[in-house]
């Protein structure tokens, strides 16, 4: 069987759970559903298809649930949490994608992989946790929580105290190989949701599960060289990257190269808030051996050319 060109998406966890929506079912699963109608586009173009998604609303859902029942179930740690949005975020996507390549003739499998992600338990991020999860606490819940649960907490901005947990960076994907065969064998996969399972592996190579949050496309970028993937496709607010966003001189870029988005990103052309980290996953992903990058909405992949559309990244 001859290799099948690869394509990882990373989709951020607003796909499923949008701005001002208060987080139904019902809202996901449509939101999915008009996911879906995207991804089935990316099977079509003949591309084994790779997802990657955010939780980021979801997680913080699940946190403030679990708070307002911590007097009567005890709550669950944030590994544990993040494997449970990956089950059901992956549920969501799966059977939409399903349904929606069945629609449109495709009819291709369709599997998630529950992924766990081994991070560096020396990792700095270990020594100054800076990522804010969860709900807003008023101080005294605070105060309880850092001494009960040895939690690490900030004030934040006047709106209350909320748990901050590290950000590891990603070394090691444990479901790889899986991952492989499933996408070589016809399968479009889900993997790696939120940035993956955070783990770390003790003094006898067995895994632990951690604290953290893994940066979705720090990951995104890992597991996209480590597939070996022809393309990979970051998903952000805008069509096309600009350069002198903002500004009378802005100008839309159809194509960089790697050593030019280097150069522009250090003039400070992608701020570290907005375009910034796609870029830098985009430059760790072509430094890991990759190929080509797109960078552009979900809107426009979805009811434009594929082969046109956004802003293509590729090697010098």
């Amino acid at each position: 069987m001859n290799p099948r060109r690869i394509a990882l998406l990373a989709i951020g966890g607003n796909a499923l759970l949008k701005e001002k929506e208060r987080g139904l079912q019902e809202e996901q699963l449509e939101n999915a559903r008009e996911t879906a109608e995207m991804l089935a586009r990316v099977v079509a173009e003949g591309y084994a298809l790779c997802v990657v998604h955010g939780n980021g609303p979801q997680v913080g859902n699940l946190l403030i649930q679990q708070e307002a029942g911590s007097g009567q179930i005890p709550p669950y740690s944030l590994d544990i949490c993040g494997a449970m949005t990956q089950g059901s975020m992956g549920y969501m996507l799966e059977r939409m994608l399903i349904n929606r390549l069945r629609f449109t003739g495709l009819d291709a499998p369709v599997t998630s992989v529950l992924t766990e992600v081994v991070v560096d338990k020396e990792d700095k991020g270990f020594q100054d946790p800076t990522k804010p999860v969860g709900p807003f606490y008023p101080e005294f819940r605070a105060l309880e929580l850092m001494r009960s649960k040895r939690w690490k907490m900030k004030e934040d901005s006047g709106r209350g105290w909320r748990k901050v947990v590290p950000s590891p960076k990603p070394i090691e994907i444990v479901q790889l190989d899986a991952i492989k065969t499933l996408l070589q064998s016809g399968s479009s996969v889900i993997a790696g949701g939120g940035g993956g399972i955070p783990v770390i592996r003790d003094a006898s190579g067995f895994l632990v599960g951690v604290e953290a949050v893994i940066d979705k496309d720090r990951l995104s970028a890992l597991l996209a060289a480590q597939l070996d993937a022809d393309l990979f496709i970051i998903l952000t607010g805008v069509a096309k990257v600009a350069l002198d966003f903002g500004k009378p001189s802005q100008r839309w870029v159809d194509r960089l190269t790697a050593s030019e988005a280097r150069k522009h990103l250090a003039e400070g052309q992608f701020p570290p808030g907005s375009m910034g980290p796609k870029i830098e996953s985009a430059l760790a992903y072509l430094e890991g051996g990759g190929h080509e990058v797109l960078i552009t909405t979900a809107e426009a992949l979805a009811t434009e050319d594929p082969a046109t559309v956004g802003t293509r990244i590729v090697r010098d």
